[in-house]
């Protein structure tokens, strides 16, 4: 394999006719230019140059290697380029897959920032629930994953030590998480929809054993199971007289007075209710969310950058 070090050499050679010319050109001594080009033509195994009295010239494989050189170092030399803007976040890409109300709340923010920090960075985004975007992760679909778990029914949101909170934390007890970079984000607390005049509402909270009488109004899929969840933990089962994933519409149906919602956080921010009471869930339960790369994406400066940013939006979102 030719050294690029010596294909300078040699084109430098190639042009001055000299070694002493090509040592000054490329500021090395004689001596230097020498041993790299007996070096070249070691690799090469055929003489490169001959001399003729006092100059030099190539012969029919230095001809032919001083050609290829000029497109080899040309390449090189873009590769580095490109490299080096990707280091220096000029360039670079980053895919990001997000559930719906994370898209709507933290994320916005976050590139925002990114993009003012780094425009040279190309950033997209699909919306995709969990377990599909974690999928999609490994699946080499895209850099980063929003995703979320609640915690098992009754628990808490599991504390993390202060290696886990860092991008470069790889695993995770959460089944299908393993092997992953584990950003958390935030805590995302559960929050009751009442119609306004409810009890609930002059309350200020809401019971989980309440629930037991009310027609209730789920949300997406793995929301609506952890509630059966917690209700089922605490003696009951809920009766859900409508399930949806378009929050609008839970909000519409709760305003009808046709039930009580319990949704996450992020669901109600990303759909400010009107016409409906917001009060606590109580005792209170919560989801984990965070962001999820892969090891090697993890030491990726854009990606890097973009977890901070979702971190920083993140936390916007919770003190709000």
């Amino acid at each position: 394999m030719f050294d690029a070090r010596h294909l300078r050499v040699l084109r430098a050679v190639a042009a001055t006719g000299s070694f002493s010319a090509a040592a000054r050109e490329l500021g090395l001594t004689q001596p230097a230019v020498s041993q790299q080009m007996k070096a070249l033509e070691q690799t090469a195994a055929t003489p490169l140059l001959v001399r003729a009295g006092r100059e030099l010239r190539l012969t029919e494989a230095g001809e032919a290697l001083a050609r290829h050189a000029g497109g080899i170092l040309a390449g090189l030399a873009a590769a580095e380029d490109e490299v080096a803007a990707l280091a220096g976040l000029r360039a670079g890409r980053v895919r990001l897959v997000s559930f719906p109300s994370g898209s709507s709340t933290i994320v916005p923010g976050a590139l925002a920032a990114m993009r003012a920090a780094h425009p040279g960075t190309r950033i997209s985004l699909v919306d995709a629930e969990p377990p599909r975007s974690v999928e999609m992760l490994r699946e080499g679909e895209c850099e980063i994953a929003l995703a979320f778990h609640y915690p098992p029914a009754g628990g808490t949101v599991p504390e993390r030590g202060a290696a886990a909170a860092g991008a470069g934390a790889a695993g995770d007890r959460v089944d299908g998480w393993d092997g992953l970079v584990v950003r958390p984000l935030l805590a995302d607390r559960l929050l009751c929809l009442v119609p306004e005049g409810h009890p609930a509402a002059a309350a200020g909270r809401l019971e989980l054993a309440e629930l037991a009488a009310e027609p209730v109004i789920a949300g997406c899929p793995r929301c609506r199971r952890h509630l059966v969840e917690l209700c089922e933990r605490a003696g009951f089962a809920p009766r859900i007289d409508f399930a949806t994933d378009d929050y609008p519409a839970v909000v519409g149906l709760v305003r009808a007075g046709l039930g009580v919602a319990v949704l996450p956080g992020l669901a109600v921010r990303a759909v400010p209710p009107r016409g409906v009471v917001t009060v606590p869930l109580m005792p209170e339960a919560r989801r984990e969310v965070v962001a999820l790369t892969l090891p090697d994406l993890a030491r990726v400066p854009a990606v890097a950058a973009m977890l901070d940013r979702l971190a920083a939006a993140a936390k916007d979102a919770q003190d709000t």
